[in-house]
């Protein structure tokens, strides 16, 4: 159905015109990203054979990536604002495309930095997307159907994380598990990666390439992006920015160690069965959370919900930690449905009512996902030194963090005291 309204918007954008196509391409990034977020867990596990790495090395992939989010946050930004958001587009594909295309390279001299500078590259196109695509598909149609058309690419997201976790069984763990003893089995199960990305790559590089072609709407110039560090004496922004600090971390963490956590709870199940049995029930339970909690915030507000849900993954992270087998298994996997909410709901409760400072703020809980960099690490150590369950403290005490900004770190008396 065309997307077509006769008028003009606030932004500036002639609604006489049908911006379906631009609607679809802008849709398609959610997609796009959703796919190098999800494979992230499959290059993990894939990469410890390899590499002969601990789980602490290999999940400096997740370090590298949302690393890349964060150096590059403000400066897409402000890259946008100085020229166009479908400049910024652009850049970001090119970006993307060219990390992914750089696992060429690192699979041929099997070389585990490579495939970092390679995936924080991707991570900072990623940024450039992030950017603009959501304020993009709110400005292309009506202004009182923008929170359904937000839903719906939002959608395509989610479908990302259920297709990822079976393209990497499919493509990355099959045929290349098991004793990898020798420099050419240790090559092929490298190479093995290399399709996946280059699919990966020719994607991104034909959306680019429409991009380029397809003429654009661009949103009238609002205010600028500039610091002011008055804006640090709102708690309920600060204390936003911590707590979504914690959950991206406590979910990069969680994403990071699933296959590695269910092939060691479950000693006979392959990475090519952890990721297309099991990760994609969790990444799809993922997408049903997210669904349900937008719906259950009609009746029950906002906050409350989020303490709720923080504190549902709380305790199924105890559960994970102290049962074994199956039972431990679910705990992580049911966990993703409690996730869901959290990134866009602490994100909405962090800017609201900021006014002029909106775009700043919401410039620093973007740049807060550095959690998802900082606390992998952390559990990897853990699960190298202890054990792969006790690594769930980890996450366990970051959405006590989310609990504790959905119950009082929201419900501040003076937002400037």
């Amino acid at each position: 159905m065309a997307i077509i309204t006769t008028k003009t918007t606030s932004e500036g954008i002639d609604l006489s015109k049908s911006y379906l196509l631009p609607f679809i391409l802008v849709t398609s990034l959610f997609f796009l990203w959703g796919m190098a977020n999800i494979l992230n867990s499959a290059l993990i596990a894939h990469f410890q054979p390899v590499f002969e790495i601990k789980r602490t090395q290999a999940l400096l992939v997740e370090t590298a990536f949302y690393f890349g989010y964060f150096t590059i946050a403000i400066p897409a930004g402000l890259f946008m604002e100085r020229y166009s958001y479908k400049k910024g587009i652009l850049l970001g594909l090119i970006l993307y495309a060219l990390g992914a295309l750089l696992f060429i390279p690192a699979a041929e001299t099997l070389t585990f930095g490579f495939f970092l500078i390679a995936l924080y590259i991707i991570a900072s196109g990623l940024a450039f997307l992030e950017t603009a695509a959501n304020p993009y598909v709110t400005i292309l149609g009506k202004a009182e159907s923008s929170v359904q058309r937000l839903n719906f690419s939002q959608s395509f997201n989610g479908l990302a994380l259920v297709v990822g976790p079976w393209v990497a069984g499919q493509f990355i763990f099959a045929g290349n598990e098991g004793t990898l003893s020798s420099i050419e089995q240790k090559q092929q199960a490298a190479s093995a990666v290399v399709f996946p990305y280059t699919m990966l790559a020719a994607t991104v590089l034909f959306v680019a390439a429409l991009f380029y072609l397809i003429k654009m709407p661009e949103p009238a110039k609002g205010t600028q992006l500039k610091f002011d560090k008055s804006i640090f004496k709102n708690k309920i922004l600060t204390n936003a920015i911590v707590a979504q600090l914690f959950y991206v971390g406590a979910q990069a963490g969680v994403w990071g160690i699933t296959i590695n956590f269910i092939t060691t709870l479950l000693p006979n199940t392959s990475n090519e069965v952890a990721s297309k049995n099991y990760m994609a029930v969790g990444t799809l339970l993922f997408v049903v959370g997210r669904f349900f909690g937008t719906w259950l915030m009609t009746i029950v507000k906002n906050n409350k919900l989020l303490t709720l849900y923080g504190a549902c993954a709380s305790l199924l992270c105890l559960l994970g930690i102290f049962s074994g087998g199956l039972v431990a298994v679910y705990s992580i996997l049911i966990l993703n449905f409690f996730m869901s909410i959290m990134f866009p709901t602490i994100f909405a409760l962090g800017v609201k009512d900021l006014g002029e400072q909106t775009k700043l703020g919401s410039s620093l809980i973007i740049m807060a996902i550095v959690g998802g960099a900082l606390m992998p690490p952390l559990m990897g150590i853990i699960a190298d030194k202890i054990g792969i369950q006790q690594s769930l403290f980890i996450p366990f005490f970051c959405f006590l963090v989310v609990v504790y900004f959905g119950w009082k770190g929201y419900d501040v008396k003076s937002k400037t005291a």
